[in-house]
């Protein structure tokens, strides 16, 4: 088999800085998208969560020949939550393609991003892209890259990094912007190659792959994907399985595939350089080593950042239970939770003490809210608690997840922000005035984010941005007010009607329209006031023989507040529930009866005063 030039490339950058447009500007430029290929094929984001957010949530990888190089590219997730994957596949690739926008300039998950590719030696090259934006400042983004690999100690060849321009959603990169006139990404490909060498022939030497990422097929069951380190790798064939432990255990490869185009080829052989998926290695696990029989010699172990929030999934138990859900037991739950750890290497499920609860852990609320949202849409009903974080000792003090966020808003905003944020134990470390917004910089706690996104929505009325980025772990801040409003709490069973949803719109806002079915412990609002509320909103007007002498008031309705899986999740708390279904997502408190409330209640006092006699 002779020898093919293979160079790996990954496209970093924070989200939605035109990750997934570049490389499909990669795929159009190098015709590999065919008159006969399906359409659904020819796009990376192929996930239907992934095309309604706009953000990209699993690492792809794909591949485009340009002259006599093969080139696998690797399109990354942009958010924080999903920096798992990134940490793992940047190990499979000779280079980095780092995208910042030409305005934003780098943010957040830029910095962690670069960070992880420069600790492990990789030399980046940087693409400023959205050169057509009338905003945009190149040059000042330029210093404030070169400022940040200060930051994170670059060494001197990193810091020599080749710079581009481009428009990735025209698929156009340029040397200089204003002075080519050129219409393609030639400039791109030509720079990856005269700045990144193939990766060396190592075909003589010992077989060496590592699984850096799982998948699944449903008719060939687990896949492992990562690299060949060294010698050619052969299907049907029995290999060691290292890990880095020092153990080893004897596998037989069944199938091994390439990456072609967006497609993968199933291949007899493949090289040293290339990025691969084996399958027939059932319990096959991240940062396992491929090895020849009789000779294992482990790559170093992957590691991976632990999870910061857990939230507790349990069985729907409410009056509407088992309505629309296909899977309700919590047989049901464990095996879909169990399926998700063998591809969701940042996620951890515990068993609790009581066997229809389990505590998911994760890397933030997306990271948490997508799983659910893609169990509701298969068909379960799952009932969640409210995001908690997970807290580390350090040298024998209590410490909690701190992140770095970094706010754009207009400016007649700014000071409510400041003075909410700082509610939440949050430090200001920067403040930039950047025409009519503001640019602010906060250290907060991760509980202190725990339901401020639609706060802050309704604060900067839509017009501000927020991102976030987990920075470090300081010692515990200590206590942050929960949600200021009350609930509206329904208390009786039945359906909702107009007359008695008209009185109760005086008292806050409503979540539900009329004819909305409600139970009793279900939170149907919130309050105007700060505290718990209970309304009955299945009144009606009473009927009377009188005739009016004049017309009845016409009962208008505001528009009711639709609550998304996310802005349900931030709304409740501690005492309450989201309940999610194939077809609705309803809140409720945790106990539905006043009775069980006011129990409750008691039994926390009694635990808590016994606990200060203690």
């Amino acid at each position: 088999m002779s020898y093919q030039k293979v160079i790996n490339i990954a496209v970093i950058a924070h989200v939605d800085a035109g990750k997934s447009t570049l490389v499909n500007a990669f795929l159009k430029q190098s015709h590999v998208f065919k008159d006969n290929e399906k359409v659904v094929d020819c796009i990376m984001d192929s996930n239907t969560l992934e095309r309604e957010r706009g953000i990209t949530i699993y690492s792809k990888n794909c591949s485009v020949q340009y002259k006599d190089y093969k080139i696998n590219i690797v399109d990354t997730p942009g958010h924080a939550d999903f920096s798992s994957e990134v940490e793992r596949i940047i190990r499979t690739v000779d280079t980095v393609i780092l995208l910042v926008d030409s305005a934003e300039g780098p943010m957040p998950q830029t910095r962690f991003v670069l960070q992880k590719s420069l600790e492990i030696g990789l030399r980046p090259i940087l693409l400023i892209n959205k050169m057509d934006k009338p905003d945009q400042r190149a040059e000042q983004v330029i210093d404030e890259v070169y400022d940040l690999f200060l930051d994170l100690n670059a060494t001197d060849d990193q810091l020599d990094f080749p710079i581009l321009f481009g428009v990735a959603r025209a698929g156009i990169v340029r040397y200089d912007w204003n002075k080519d006139t050129n219409q393609d990404i030639v400039p791109l490909f030509e720079t990856i190659l005269a700045h990144t060498q193939a990766y060396p022939d190592l075909s003589a030497e010992p077989v060496q792959m590592q699984v850096c990422a799982l998948a699944y097929d449903d008719y060939i069951g687990r896949l492992g994907i990562g690299r060949i380190y060294a010698g050619t790798l052969e299907a049907a064939k029995e290999y060691e399985v290292c890990n880095a432990e020092g153990s080893a255990r004897k596998g037989c490869l069944n199938k091994i595939f390439v990456y072609k185009g967006l497609s993968r080829m199933d291949v007899p052989t493949i090289q040293c350089g290339e990025i691969c998926i084996i399958s027939g290695i059932a319990d096959i696990s991240i940062g396992d080593t491929i090895c020849p029989t009789g000779q294992p010699d482990p790559l170093p172990m992957l590691k991976i950042e632990e999870p910061t929030l857990s939230m507790h999934f349990m069985v729907n138990d409410s009056p509407f239970a088992g309505q629309s859900g296909k899977y309700v037991t919590s047989r049901n739950i464990r095996e879909r939770l169990a399926k998700e750890l063998e591809v969701n290497v940042g996620l951890k499920v515990e068993d609790t003490s009581t066997t229809d609860t389990f505590k998911v852990s994760g890397r933030g609320e997306l990271h948490l809210t997508i799983l659910l949202e893609q169990m509701r849409r298969e068909g379960y009903e799952v009932a969640v608690s409210k995001p908690q974080v997970i807290l580390k000792k350090i040298n024998g003090v209590t410490c909690e997840p701190v992140e770095e966020v970094v706010i754009d808003v207009p400016s007649e905003y700014s000071g409510t922000v400041i003075s909410t944020l700082n509610v939440r134990k949050g430090l200001l470390t920067n403040m930039e005035e950047e025409g009519s917004y503001t640019r602010i910089t906060y250290m907060v706690p991760t509980r202190g984010l725990i339901g401020y996104r639609s706060e802050f929505i309704n604060q900067t009325h839509g017009e501000g941005t927020l991102v976030q980025r987990l920075a470090d772990y300081e010692p515990w801040k200590g206590e942050i007010p929960q949600r200021e409003n009350g609930a509206l709490i329904s208390t009786e069973t039945g359906t909702a009607m107009t007359y008695a949803l008209w009185n109760i719109q005086e008292r806050g806002a409503l979540f539900i329209g009329a004819q909305t079915p409600v139970y009793e412990g279900m939170i149907i609002g919130v309050s105007a006031k700060n505290m718990d509320m209970g309304v009955n909103p299945i009144k009606n007007k009473h009927m009377t023989s009188i005739r009016s002498t004049g017309n009845d008031e016409a009962m208008k309705l505001v528009p009711p507040r639709i609550l998304t899986l996310e802005s349900a999740i931030e709304f409740i708390n501690d005492d309450e529930l989201v309940e999610i279904t194939p077809t609705d997502i309803r809140i409720r408190k945790r106990y539905l009866t006043e009775i069980d409330r006011r129990r409750h209640a008691r039994q926390l006092g009694k635990m808590a005063a016994e606990e200060e006699n203690a």
